[in-house]
């Protein structure tokens, strides 16, 4: 006898409805991508904030909807490769090598990474080949613009960069990173400089930039 029988209804709230979205897969997914492509951007341009900002709280909230989806381990570190060859080819010039490599580690990611027989808590391969054929614009018109602009730089030679100022971003001892101009260059120095210390730009070879340590800095 159901007569007697309370029926309530409970609202879903509004925490609740955020989580039911973020743990979809496929928005899983997406936020993971969109992470990766705003640590990427604030590396490659330092001191543009917002998309390192959003890019951290992209991956914060996909990292949150994974642990509570059937991963597959394997396709997320893929993943986590991916970025960190990204990363890489913010401070390393390979002309491409790495962004190709981060391209083809992110493809096997993303078919890797949710495991369950359930098409529903899969991503589809429609969602995944347009993520990743967006990704690789992306990051071919980054690493472009970046050659574009180091080749521009190194055209100018003497005129547009020597006796520039600029920051060490690593310790050198000849070789290491410095801060000029907006952009992370390898630069060779006639004497060790400190991490944080500023520096003077001597000369320009390829895409090495020769430098001395700036007294009193």
């Amino acid at each position: 006898n159901t007569k007697k029988i309370e029926v309530r209804k409970v609202e879903i709230s509004l925490r609740d409805r955020i989580l039911e979205v973020i743990t979809n897969p496929t928005i899983a997914y997406i936020l993971l991508t969109l992470g990766i492509w705003g640590l990427f951007f604030e590396l490659s341009n330092p001191g543009a904030i917002f998309p390192g900002i959003v890019g951290g709280i992209c991956l914060i909230l996909a990292f949150f909807a994974l642990q509570s989806l059937p991963i597959n381990y394997a396709g997320l570190l893929l993943m986590i490769f991916a970025l960190i060859l990204f990363i890489l080819e913010v401070k390393i010039v390979s002309y491409g090598a790495l962004t190709i490599g981060g391209i083809i580690s992110m493809v096997l990611g993303s078919l890797l990474l949710f495991e369950s027989p359930l098409p529903y808590m899969r991503v589809s391969l429609v969602v995944i080949l347009t993520v990743v054929a967006g990704t690789a614009l992306f990051f071919i018109f980054a690493l472009g613009f970046a050659i574009r602009a180091h080749k521009r730089k190194v055209t100018t030679g003497d005129k547009g960069l020597v006796g520039e100022e600029g920051v060490a971003r690593t310790s050198l001892n000849p070789a290491g990173d410095v801060f000029i101009h907006g952009e992370i260059w390898k630069a060779e120095s006639d004497r060790p400089v400190k991490k944080g210390e500023k520096v003077i730009v001597t000369g320009v070879e390829h895409l090495t930039l020769k430098i001395t340590k700036k007294e009193n800095s």
